[in-house]
């Protein structure tokens, strides 16, 4: 009698295996004990269930998993672990990893989801199964911590060189150095989808080649690669961002909900170069697909297009949100979510912008983006000392960025107390002597020193007239007092308050004092425009 084969589900990243895998013959469906020639008609009862059988088989679906679901991936220790993707409708599909053996059956609609239990942290290179009626192998599977890195250009900025970019600092000699076993690299592609140059979606142990083939994130590439040397586990980085967009496209539609001022927002459309970048559609095709992925947490690297549009007064409504609805997504309410200030640039010499912004507007949209430390489990890297060229808004220093994003993560995350990985930020202020405030700040670590002489990018006073001048500031510990001899009773401070400053104030970590003011005076963000 003729042969049944068993269909095998090929995908990107899994062996499939069936019972002629190996060369081995497959079994017979439905076979009689009588012999018949082949092409043979089958007939009668046994003819009819035979018929009915191929239907059945002909309907089958492959048990597919989600396109993160790759050889060389990392899951993530120590919380269950969601598997999921599709197979026939009721199908029974099960799942074997590290010695658990894990089964469910798919809805009515094809679609199935299960958890491994929480899993050791584990260097070793083992198979992930999941078996339907065809048979799925990813390969060099690890176990450890997963985080998500998302934004837009400065997030998106590669190792290497980049079209219209200058490239990052030591590029050459830092790809070819790029070999680090434990450290794996998932690029998720604009909108989600491979272009003529991705052969698929994949996770890839990271080389030299792979940093370069997948143009990862620079600024991500150095956190991981520090975790990796610090922790001496499997880190694994999905990196997921898209130059020049707003945060609004980030967002889920429930985002808009958290908070009254954001619902009108849903369906504001804003100047883009490219289609399908407004309001939740990034969420859609970037960040939804990769849910419930499990992470350990999240960076993020974006502000420049809200800032354009003069935004500091909303963008920290806009970002509390964004955190929120992430969190919810994933079912993760306290993963740590570590973000980058705005860096030093010349926003108000630029007159293409949506918004013709003062130099003024930076410093009210880098105190909104401070303001967001307000939710737990957040942090925030400041770069207002790694910019050497204030005209470009891509700086190319983003071995520092990653470097801070990971000591963030190793005090706050990981509990490291031998790590400052806070930059001082303002606490308290008092007045000492007359003439004289008292700022106390947070997170000094061992205290505060200036990196070089002061300047007027450092500490501003003013008094009930409202008109500051330059200041200078005397160090003790936490503390430095600060006054102006031109101001007699100043009631106000100012630090780094311009959107060029690079401030000189520093903890015992080497990390730059955040630009703050302690006023709540009205300020013009856009040129033309009252306070």
């Amino acid at each position: 009698m003729k042969w049944l084969l068993t269909k095998v589900g090929m995908r990107s990243g899994a062996r499939a295996q069936g019972p002629t895998a190996k060369g081995g013959r497959a079994p017979a469906v439905g076979r009689s004990d009588r012999p018949q020639r082949c092409g043979t008609r089958p007939s009668g009862t046994w003819g009819l269930a035979l018929i009915a059988a191929l239907s059945i088989l002909s309907a089958r679906a492959d048990v597919t998993c989600a396109s993160l679901f790759t050889d060389h991936m990392v899951l993530q220790r120590d919380q269950p672990v969601p598997i999921w993707g599709t197979a026939a409708p009721w199908e029974r599909v099960e799942v074997d990893f590290a010695g658990q053996h894990r089964s469910v059956s798919a809805g009515k609609d094809g679609h199935w989801m299960m958890r491994l239990k929480p899993l050791r942290a584990s260097a070793v290179s083992r198979p992930l199964v999941v078996r339907g009626h065809n048979r799925l192998v990813f390969a060099d599977v690890l176990v450890g911590d997963v985080w998500f890195c998302s934004g837009q250009s400065n997030m998106e900025k590669p190792l290497g060189p980049r079209s219209g970019q200058k490239p990052t600092d030591h590029y050459e000699e830092e790809t070819r150095a790029a070999n680090h076993p434990l450290l794996r690299l998932f690029q998720v592609p604009a909108f989600g989808k491979p272009d003529a140059k991705t052969t698929g979606l994949h996770w890839l142990p990271c080389t030299p080649e792979a940093v370069t083939q997948t143009r990862f994130s620079a600024a991500a590439y150095y956190f991981g690669r520090e975790l990796t040397q610090q922790l001496n586990v499997p880190i694994g980085l999905i990196h997921s961002s898209f130059g020049g967009t707003m945060i609004e496209a980030w967002m889920p539609d429930a985002a808009f909900d958290h908070d009254p001022q954001l619902t009108p927002l849903r369906s504001v459309h804003y100047a883009a170069y490219v289609k399908g970048v407004q309001a939740t559609e990034l969420y859609q095709s970037m960040v939804a697909p990769l849910v419930p992925y499990a992470v350990r947490g999240f960076l993020w690297y974006q502000g420049e297009a809200n800032c354009m549009y003069a935004e500091g007064d909303i963008y920290a409504a806009k970002m509390r949100a964004l955190i929120a609805s992430w969190r919810e997504a994933w079912g993760e309410p306290v993963a740590p979510f570590y973000y980058v200030q705005l860096a030093p640039f010349d926003y108000s010499r630029w007159d293409k912008f949506p918004a013709h912004v003062t130099p003024e507007e930076l410093p009210l949209f880098r105190d909104a983006q401070t303001r967001v430390l307000g939710v737990p489990h957040t942090g925030e890297v400041i770069t207002t000392d790694l910019v050497t060229n204030t005209h470009d808004i891509h700086p190319t220093d983003k071995r520092d960025v990653g470097l801070r994003l990971a000591n963030l993560a190793l005090e706050e995350t990981y509990g490291h107390t031998d790590i400052v990985g806070q930059s001082p930020q303002f606490g308290s202020l008092h007045q000492v002597n007359p003439g004289q405030l008292e700022v106390t700040f947070i997170h000094a670590g061992q205290g505060l020193h200036w990196s070089a002489p002061q300047t007027t990018d450092d500490f501003w006073v003013a008094g009930s007239d409202h008109r500051f001048a330059p200041a200078h500031g005397e160090i003790s510990g936490d503390k430095v007092v600060v006054s102006a001899p031109s101001v007699a009773a100043p009631e106000a401070v100012r630090f780094g308050w311009n959107e060029v400053a690079k401030p000189h104030l520093f903890n015992s970590g080497g990390l730059p004092a955040v630009p703050f003011r302690t006023d709540d005076w009205p300020v013009a963000a856009e040129r033309g425009k009252k306070p």
